[in-house]
């Protein structure tokens, strides 16, 4: 990722730090180890947009909406205790986070609808 868009959009252990702290866990617990270690610095690149209310996915790495993400493209569903939490990785580098069917990540003023 550039350091532009390192700038241009904060973390998303910032943003959503407890759920920041569940994936991290999740996934060194599915023995995803080197995914957690990716995990601690994924950025809140842009919102799912889809405008459903019970999803809350995001993009952590800037990718053409509606392509294919192609060869060394991997799903990773984690066993989460509330709703639904995959992951799309590539090449080792978490893309996407599909959160669906969750409690609000960030309550009050600034939560996306």
């Amino acid at each position: 990722m550039s350091a532009r868009v390192d700038r241009e959009h904060p973390l998303v252990r910032e943003v959503f730090p407890a759920f920041a702290r569940e994936l991290t866990a999740l996934l060194e617990a599915e023995g995803e180890r080197d995914l957690a270690l990716v995990a601690r610095d994924l950025r809140l690149v842009a919102e799912c947009g889809c405008g459903d209310d019970f999803c809350q996915s995001f993009a952590t790495a800037p990718h053409p909406k509606g392509q294919p993400f192609g060869a060394g493209h991997r799903c990773v569903p984690l066993p989460a205790e509330e709703g639904l939490l995959a992951l799309d990785v590539l090449d080792g580098r978490i893309m996407y986070v599909e959160v669906v069917d969750r409690a609000p990540l960030r309550d009050g003023p600034g939560r996306p609808d």
